[in-house]
């Protein structure tokens, strides 16, 4: 049995800000129980993580973990939680502030971050074959496990899901954060700065991101944020794994927040439709095609095309529901959309998990035509609860909704190639002449009910990627 070590930021349903705690939270499980591996998790204690949990946990032990020219203690707590065990690093400075990210040191928090789970190894009871750590709050993690070696033939792997993050410090933060000689700094630095996402490509023995469109997008310029060259040169290392979603958690035949449960009947689907509408103070009809937006509302998610077609797609005989929060100038214009165009559109600016439910269950078209998207998640919980995704043909959208193709029958969904506002307004009205054309729509909603995405593939892929890097490499 191979020992797997998670390192990452957040974790579900302990804290969460977006898609890596989603992640984080299914592919453990998975790995454990599809691929027979002992999987565990490491995390930052940070203070917002919910008192039901503290509660549970156990005090392990407490160590000096080096940061440059002082000491910073540290506590490890322990927790079983679905028959994963996983570990927390406590630490008051860093770790008890509100929220999660955003504060002017964060790359210095999680460069303690990393430093500790090295310290920590020693402690935890557990030799892990792989190091595996996520995002650029660890990438620090990886470099440290192949500087300092600290278990003997531990192999690392560094998965990127979003790479335009990449906590970028000063150069003269070398000296403050680390007690390494200077030749290292090299597998650290990029364009003058210190590096977090770089300093894990370039130390990592594989590296993987989270769709394989996405893989080789970011080894172009437009798509890898500055990192290009270094994808490039490390290319023969880097793999796309696509992110699956928990199949049990999103499913509509027992969703506690939908008020009509369903596998695949249109009928109760339309319940859920009404529903939605009455609680929304939208014309109750069963037969209004009705279009949903959940996202961050950000430029990232195509938002800016959105804005230029909707007159004119708002013409037609729809209904769009958008939910979510973000950028001032989206929640601004959205909100004022929303009141010339009562009975048609719907804007909510908040996140609410249930009612986020609630739509999916009740639309019958999820849009998402997103500028970049390394994986999405979205777009498979839009399938597994039975609606069909519109989406740009970019990352891991592109990976996993196909074209309906009226000749052959084949595809789950609809898509468009080019960042263009017309396009999109093209495909949302071929998106209703399928509607409106019983012969296809059943067609596609019977391909729609075949689309799965569980985690057990993805679980396979990693547990290959895991095998090759402690056979091959050992």
């Amino acid at each position: 049995m191979k020992n797997i070590l998670h390192v990452a930021s957040e974790c579900t349903p302990f804290i969460k800000t977006g898609g890596l705690a989603d992640v984080i939270g299914s592919l453990p499980q998975a790995l454990k129980k599809n691929e027979r591996m002992d999987t565990r998790v490491i995390l930052p204690l940070y203070d917002e993580i919910p008192e039901k949990f503290r509660e549970q946990m156990e005090y392990k032990s407490s160590f000096d973990v080096p940061l440059g020219w002082r000491n910073q203690e540290a506590s490890l707590f322990t927790l079983e939680h679905n028959n994963i065990l996983y570990y927390f690093i406590s630490n008051d400075y860093y770790f008890t502030r509100k929220g999660v990210y955003g504060y002017y040191d964060d790359g210095e928090r999680f460069v303690f971050f990393s430093r500790a789970v090295i310290e920590a190894l020693p402690h935890l009871d557990f030799e892990p074959d792989v190091l595996h750590a996520h995002d650029w709050q660890t990438g620090m993690v990886v470099a440290l496990a192949k500087i300092m070696q600290p278990v003997e033939n531990l192999k690392t792997v560094f998965t990127i899901h979003n790479i335009k993050y990449q906590g970028v410090m000063p150069l003269g933060t070398f000296d403050d954060f680390f007690n390494l000689s200077e030749e290292h700094i090299g597998g650290m630095e990029w364009n003058g700065m210190l590096n977090c996402m770089k300093s894990g490509l370039y130390h990592a023995d594989k590296i993987t991101t989270v769709s394989p469109s996405y893989a080789e997008e970011i080894k172009d310029p437009y798509f890898g944020e500055g990192l290009h060259p270094v994808l490039q040169e490390r290319a023969i290392d880097l793999t796309g794994v696509l992110n699956g979603i928990d199949t049990d958690d999103y499913n509509p035949m027992k969703d506690p927040y939908i008020p009509v449960h369903y596998r695949s009947s249109r009928g109760k689907k339309k319940e859920n439709k009404l529903a939605v509408q009455q609680k929304l103070g939208l014309p109750e009809n069963g037969e209004t095609p009705v279009y949903i937006i959940i996202t961050r509302l950000v430029e990232q998610k195509g938002l800016h095309l959105v804005q230029h077609i909707l007159n004119e797609f708002l013409i037609e005989d729809v209904q769009l529901i958008i939910l979510g929060t973000g950028d001032e100038e989206f929640e601004t214009y959205f909100s004022d959309a929303s009141n010339r165009y009562q009975g048609k559109l719907v804007t909510m600016l908040t996140f609410d998990e249930g009612l986020a439910r609630q739509l999916y269950a009740s639309a019958d078209f999820f849009v998402m035509p997103s500028k970049f998207e390394p994986c999405g998640l979205s777009q498979l919980i839009a399938l597994q609860y039975k609606a069909a995704p519109i989406v740009r043909e970019t990352g891991g959208l592109k990976d996993t909704v196909i074209p309906y193709n009226e000749i052959t029958g084949e595809g789950n969904g609809f898509s468009f190639s080019n960042y263009n506002a017309h396009e999109l307004l093209e495909v949302l009205r071929y998106s209703l002449e399928i509607y409106n054309t019983p012969e296809h729509w059943h067609q596609l909603l019977k391909n729609i009910n075949k689309s799965q995405f569980s985690w057990k593939d993805s679980a396979r892929d990693y547990a290959s990627i895991y095998s090759e890097l402690t056979t091959i490499y050992a």
